[in-house]
């Protein structure tokens, strides 16, 4: 007994002492940070693949790598560890094999080092290296095993003659295009993307699709005979959304035939274990720009006919469907006010029941094929994300990759809450708030601000508000009206009615986090990136409550980005051309012609390539402020995109939040 005794106190010192030597999270934990995506369980059902993405520090980029778990969690296995990222790890249906995707060379192959095309690797099970079996100069999108694993669906973009000029300079840009400009991609031209067979033993390519249209979502019917591809044939795909569904036999020369007709979104065909029907996800919305709506489980003969618009009823946006293994149900995930859970309908009497829900956002739902239960990404408020098994049982945790993340960490407190606005709406929110946030003292607050519109803050560990809320501060994250997860009617409030409504919800959750003593009114900032950073600059400029603002990749003369971003389709869709419509678009841009009206020191950022809310959008902003004589500074990040990548401009961006906010809140 005295030996326990001294063991047990002992025990407890040291435990002390290890939650005490624990740290708030600051931004160089984002070099530290580890995620874990795409799980993929083997035809026999006993193990696991998924892709580890850690941070280069000496690169300052990211590492994706691919491992393997046992179904049991006993066993961990790192399957590639080169210089280069590989990604989307598939079993072949024989089990022989695990493909990925990775830009790398052979060992054996000097000629095309600095060849950057993405091709198809297949690693043995039985042991040896990987060998690349595509030599492709177009990058592979996605690519798909057939059920017999003889050949592979490759989806693959058509080859870029641009840079062919013998002075090695790039061709000029000829754009003949409506949408002529995207993020990442940069400025389009007419290229397209096509499906294309490879055949695993002798490495030939077939072509499946050609022409003036784009194919993908591609999947294959349980027999090998057929796929099912999502592309739009509407006479210019660039001014509307209205993908449709199309089958058509697997070999060359064949003719596909369009299943579905609706004029807006039908996409993610999955076909059923018996092949008799196609479930999809169709887009509540037909119009042009589809947005401002939700997804709707659907499902429908693979012979064609009119679809069963399974989930019309229930008024909740859907992911990612999967049918369960004996066909009776289709699996998907669910929003639902702050939690994304994995929902199961019966496709017999069209009702759902929830398999896994809670103040959890669960992601890339699939099926174990020996067993019919699920292997799942899942994530909390407190823990990043993992791979979970489940089972009829409930959760069963199969990957630690993210303990060493944790492990010097404090843990900040989250917490729902709800408030009224001025106009009576019921409003869902999230609060952080610091590990040692002492009681009944009110704190500085920060409103970070998602963006979308469409689309809402949930209950996962996030990276952003926690180290905001361990530099001392309150943190809310608001889900405005035109966020996602409260119904159609909630996302489509502010439909050409930007900075309205959403400013409003933002000034009553503050109201209600002042009035329950947690935040104290004179110490406020509010921030955001996209269109957080967009609903900042109509805040500021509104009221003069916040003492502090950070607006990344916002904008605010809404006049002048037309035909300078990606949006055309949304901006005549939703507000009309500007020469037809100029009043509306003028007061939307109200926070740059009432600039003077802002007195709210603002740290504008934005990315140099960045062709979602271009650098001009804080550019504007900050030359406003400057000529007002308001407190101001711009940072631009070089070479990046509406989302940054570089690991270390993420550490930069917290830093300089927490220093902004720091000098006006503290």
């Amino acid at each position: 007994m005295k030996k326990v005794y001294v063991l047990s106190a002992f025990a407890f010192i040291y435990g002390f002492a290890a939650a005490q030597t624990k740290r708030p999270m600051n931004p160089s934990d984002y070099l530290r940070y580890v995620d874990v995506s795409d799980p993929q369980a083997s035809p026999d059902g006993k193990w696991c693949t998924y892709t580890v993405s850690t941070v280069d520090t000496s690169k300052d980029e990211t590492d994706n790598d691919i491992w393997m778990v046992s179904w049991d969690g006993k066993e961990n296995v790192q399957l590639t560890n080169t210089k280069e990222s590989e990604s989307t790890a598939r079993f072949s249906p024989d089990n022989k094999y695990i493909s990925f995707l990775s830009s790398r060379y052979a060992d054996d192959d000097d000629t095309h080092k600095d060849d950057a095309a993405t091709q198809l690797w297949l690693l043995n099970r039985l042991g040896g290296e990987a060998r690349k079996i595509t030599d492709v100069k177009n990058d592979i999108e996605d690519y798909v095993w057939s059920p017999d694993a003889k050949k592979i669906l490759l989806v693959m973009n058509d080859i870029d003659y641009s840079d062919t000029a013998e002075s090695g300079n790039r061709k000029p840009y000829v754009i003949t295009r409506y949408h002529f400009k995207q993020d990442v991609t940069g400025y389009l031209d007419n290229r397209k993307t096509h499906l294309y067979l490879l055949d695993v033993a002798t490495h030939d390519i077939d072509t499946l699709t050609s022409g003036n249209y784009n194919e993908g979502d591609a999947a294959w019917s349980p027999d090998g005979k057929k796929i099912a591809f999502v592309s739009n044939h509407t006479e210019d795909a660039d001014k509307n959304e209205n993908d449709d569904i199309f089958i058509m036999d697997a070999m060359q020369g064949a003719i596909p035939f369009q299943l579905t007709t609706w004029k807006g979104e039908d996409t993610h065909p999955q076909w059923s274990p018996d092949g008799k029907y196609i479930a999809y996800l169709q887009s509540s919305s037909d119009e042009n720009f589809t947005m401002y709506g939700q997804n709707i489980l659907a499902l429908i003969s693979a012979d064609g006919g009119r679809p069963n618009l399974i989930s019309s009823s229930f008024d909740k946006q859907l992911y990612e469907p999967r049918w369960s293994k004996d066909g009776k149900n289709i699996i998907a995930l669910m929003e639902d006010d702050r939690q994304q859970l994995i929902a199961s309908f019966n496709i017999a009497t069209e009702k759902y029941v929830k398999l896994a829900s809670g103040e959890k956002v669960f992601w890339n739902a699939e099926m174990n094929p020996s067993n019919g239960d699920w292997l799942v990404n899942m994530t909390d408020p407190y823990t990043p994300n993992e791979l979970y098994a489940l089972e009829k049982n409930g959760l069963r945790r199969l990957t630690h990759a993210t303990d060493s993340f944790l492990a010097p960490l404090q843990t900040i407190k989250v917490e729902g809450f709800q408030s009224r606005s001025s106009d009576g709406t019921l409003v869902s929110g999230i609060l952080y708030r610091p590990a040692n946030a002492p009681l009944n003292t009110r704190l500085p607050l920060i409103m970070y601000i998602h963006g979308g519109p469409v689309g809402q803050d949930d209950y996962e560990f996030d990276r952003e508000r926690n180290t905001l809320a361990a530099g001392g501060y309150a943190v809310a994250a608001v889900n405005y009206r035109g966020s996602s997860g409260r119904g159609k009617n909630y996302i489509r409030a502010i439909y050409g009615d930007w900075g309205n409504k959403e400013v409003v919800d933002i000034l009553g959750a503050a109201d209600y986090l002042i009035a329950q003593g947690i935040a104290d009114s004179s110490r406020m900032a509010i921030g955001g990136w996209s269109y957080g950073g967009i609903l900042t600059n109509y805040t500021i400029a509104t009221t003069t409550r916040f003492k502090a603002a950070a607006s990344g990749a916002g904008s605010s003369l809404q006049l002048s980005m037309y035909g300078v971003d990606q949006y055309v389709t949304q901006y005549e869709t939703e507000l009309g051309a500007p020469w037809k419509n100029a009043d509306k678009w003028i007061k939307l841009s109200y926070p740059f012609f009432h600039a003077d009206r802002i007195t709210t020191p603002t740290l504008f950022m934005a990315s140099q390539k960045d062709f979602n809310v271009p650098a001009a959008g804080a550019e504007q902003m900050y030359q406003a402020l400057k000529s007002l004589g308001v407190p101001t500074e711009l940072v631009i990040y070089p070479n990046q995109f509406h989302g940054i990548s570089v690991p270390g401009y993420m550490k930069d961006r917290f830093e300089r939040y927490l220093d902004w906010f720091g000098k006006y809140l503290k």
